[in-house]
């Protein structure tokens, strides 16, 4: 079952704001941190 084009965007939406997140994130241990859960995220969302 795919994603709709609603869903999809609601994703992105979601990812981009992870993103800026940990852009703006000055501690360097806690940047790297939510960069790696959203890499395990995306990955995690590939192996379902």
């Amino acid at each position: 079952m795919g994603q709709t084009d609603k869903q999809f965007g609601g994703f992105l939406r979601m990812l981009i704001a992870r993103l800026r997140r940990a852009i703006e994130e000055k501690d360097p241990k806690e940047k790297e941190k939510l960069l790696k859960e959203i890499l395990t995220d995306l990955q995690n969302t590939l192996e379902d």
